[in-house]
């Protein structure tokens, strides 16, 4: 029988894993609706500590004890059914929800429930769009895969009537909610651990948009074939953005600044919404805010507010992110994780100013290295000095094929300078050795390398990190 959140109102809830992007924000808005929350993790963080301050039961180390006065069990595709606390929960007959189901469970019966999803950009899109409902006053319940200071972190909870959610296609996730729209920013290669090739890849993105009931909405990037063809065979209304002139939501006239900041009008469909302005670089979030438009277009929002939040929109945390200046060096890090991804990063810092630009990038996980080797080894053209630490596990095994070593002489074939240093610890007594004042710093991946960025914070001469053109 299927186990529903609902069927408990105000229940003890056990988050396992809680202090995940995701699950701490999931586990802040059960806390918000009322229910009592635990959760334990294997490590204390940022998150977790938040979490205790708002009076959540935070223990560290994964122990059968923590469950036993459980009524519900929350874990996420990372926490295997060995895991200590969910082995005690099955034997004790405590229901267990995984993460994706938890989320369509507070998504169903929303009005207007905008999932985000694609290869790249969600995290951003999903960002604007929780600033431009907020700044349009409709009061929306947000969950967003990172942390955006306008909302004080990575959820909210709104009235009801509309629900903005980041949408991952890793294990299929996003096939357990339920959208109304459905935004599809890219369909790219990524998690080929999973997903056979870039046609199942596409083929689970259709199976996403046809969750959309008759009457919703799917929205995609018109310049992307795959996207486009699965907006336009979905079976129910659709959009597509753009630069091409067959989109329905165009950006025209569109201008950059030194600095990489795009200007655009955005038309839809020969109506004129505005002019647009931002304040974060690259082309990659000029598209990922003209989806936001759209989705804004679609919903019936004042568009002279949708204008003012992206005016004052400055990025969710990660998102090439300034940490600090440290000994004269700007510090950036950034959660791009796969070749487009730091690409896109590499792009905004070369039109930083700076004299020497440093990445260090820390590869996630060993399938993702190992399927995107070749587009790796072509990724850090455009840096002068490259770092790269010990590969990330995460949820994998070392398989004993491919170690972050084997990257170094491909890349150096391609004339950049690359050097190996395994730990945080070496990179940055690497970096301060040789970086100078003037330099810029950026540190790539979505594990935990933004704990690189907190230690040299911590030990250098530092001064605060202020954002400024």
């Amino acid at each position: 029988m299927a186990v529903h959140i609902s069927d408990k109102p105000n229940a003890r809830v056990h988050f396992i894993g809680i202090g995940g992007s995701s699950m701490s924000g999931l586990a802040g808005l059960l806390q918000d609706e009322g229910y009592r929350v635990s959760g334990s993790d294997r490590t204390r963080s940022h998150k977790t500590d938040a979490l205790a301050a708002k009076g959540v039961d935070i223990h560290i180390g994964h122990n059968a004890e923590n469950v036993r006065d459980a009524e519900y069990i929350v874990f996420s595709a990372a926490i295997p059914e060995t895991n200590p606390e969910r082995a005690e929960a099955a034997r004790l007959g405590i229901p267990q929800i995984e993460r994706c189901d938890l989320i369509g469970q507070l998504m169903e019966n929303t009005p207007f429930a905008v999932g985000v999803s694609g290869t790249h950009g969600k995290t951003t899109t999903t960002s604007m769009l929780a600033q431009v409902f907020m700044e349009a006053k409709v009061d929306p319940t947000i969950h967003i895969g990172g942390e955006l200071d306008f909302i004080g972190g990575s959820t909210r909870r709104g009235c009801g009537h509309d629900f903005i959610v980041e949408a991952c296609e890793f294990h299929s996730s996003f096939l357990h909610f339920h959208p109304t729209v459905a935004v599809i920013l890219n369909i790219d290669e990524d998690h080929l651990d999973y997903f056979r090739d870039l046609d199942h890849i596409e083929q689970t993105f259709a199976e996403y948009a046809a969750l959309l009931p008759k009457d919703g909405w799917c929205i995609a990037w018109g310049d992307d074939p795959r996207a486009r063809r699965v907006c336009e065979n979905a079976d129910c209304n659709h959009a597509t953005f753009g630069l091409g002139e067959d989109c329905d939501v165009r950006a025209i006239d569109v201008e950059e600044d030194e600095h990489g900041f795009s200007s655009y009008t955005a038309v839809y469909k020969g109506e004129v919404l505005g002019r647009f302005n931002l304040n974060i670089a690259s082309r990659s979030n000029m598209i990922d805010s003209l989806a936001t438009v759209a989705v804004a277009a679609v919903r019936g929002l004042d568009m002279s507010a949708v204008q003012r939040a992206l005016a004052n929109f400055r990025g969710a945390h990660r998102r090439f992110e300034l940490t600090s200046t440290t000994d004269g060096v700007r510090c950036y890090t950034d959660y791009g994780h796969n070749p487009a991804e730091i690409k896109t990063a590499i792009s905004i810092a070369k039109k930083q100013d700076h004299k020497t630009l440093w990445s260090v990038w820390q590869p996630h996980t060993y399938s993702r290295t190992k399927t995107l080797f070749d587009a790796f080894v072509e990724t850090f053209d455009e840096v002068d000095h490259l770092l790269i630490t010990d590969i990330c596990a995460a949820r994998e095994v070392d398989p004993g094929d491919i170690k972050s070593e084997m990257l170094l002489e491909p890349i150096r074939a391609r004339g950049i300078t690359v050097t190996h240093t395994p730990t945080f610890d070496d990179a940055e007594a690497y970096l301060r050795a040789h970086w100078q004042p003037g330099d810029l710093m950026i540190s790539h991946g979505c594990g935990d390398i933004d704990l690189l960025n907190e230690q040299i914070m911590i030990h250098g001469d530092t001064k605060p990190a202020t954002e400024a053109k």
